[in-house]
């Protein structure tokens, strides 16, 4: 069984979780078969340790982890990957998947520059 965690930086701000939930809202209308969770590096809960534990005990043998950064910074770049290992030795039978920073994805930047260019609501 598939499962997705959707991870962000995090916010004391319960405000800011609302379009980190919307993809993961999103997802699961999409596929209601997928598993869906989210994850915050700080600042907000579940961590990403405590969301892969809560999917594996639903029964996920996969899980994608879809980073909601802009850009390949430090947190994607070096964090991401540590934790994604850490999870794997503590899960050896599920198969995690690290994808490419939001930001780093041609789709997302082409929306944004199509959003910019639209007129004004």
């Amino acid at each position: 069984m598939l499962g997705v965690i959707v991870f962000a930086h995090g916010s004391r701000d319960l405000l800011w979780r609302a379009p980190v939930e919307s993809v993961a809202r999103q997802i699961r209308d999409a596929d209601p078969a997928v598993r869906v969770a989210c994850a915050y590096l700080e600042l907000s809960e579940p961590d990403l340790p405590t969301a892969a534990a809560q999917l594996v005990s639903q029964g996920v043998s996969r899980i994608r982890v879809l980073p909601l950064f802009f850009g390949m910074g430090k947190h994607a770049r070096e964090d991401l990957p540590v934790l994604v290992e850490q999870l794997a030795r503590a899960h050896p039978d599920v198969r995690f998947e690290r994808l490419a920073a939001a930001g780093e994805d041609p789709r997302l930047t082409a929306l944004l520059a199509q959003i910019a260019l639209e007129p004004a609501r």
